[in-house]
């Protein structure tokens, strides 16, 4: 996974992610928007016609003195701990 920052400002982060498509990006946005932190998290997919983009690039608006990557950070952290609870839940009922 190729992650490439296109814009940042003390409670903004644009970043693109390459390589992952709706799948990855709604699991992301979904945790990013459980955290208290975040007043807002969305992402665009919109090949061609955005001048030729075609890797999703997620948006992160915090509050207060939060920076964006530590949300960023923690939300990822929190995907990874649902899905190894689910492999591992998954692993059991088999």
């Amino acid at each position: 996974m190729e992650l490439r920052v296109t814009d940042r400002t003390e409670d903004e982060l644009s970043i693109e992610i390459a390589g992952e498509d709706h799948t990855f990006m709604n699991v992301l946005k979904g945790a990013l928007l459980e955290n208290d932190d975040v007043s807002a998290a969305t992402y665009d997919v919109n090949p061609e016609q955005s001048g030729g983009q075609t890797e999703p690039i997620l948006t992160i608006k915090t509050e207060g003195d939060v920076d964006p990557i530590d949300a960023l950070e923690a939300s990822a952290a929190d995907v990874r701990e649902k899905a190894v609870s689910f492999r591992d839940a998954f692993e059991a009922a088999a």
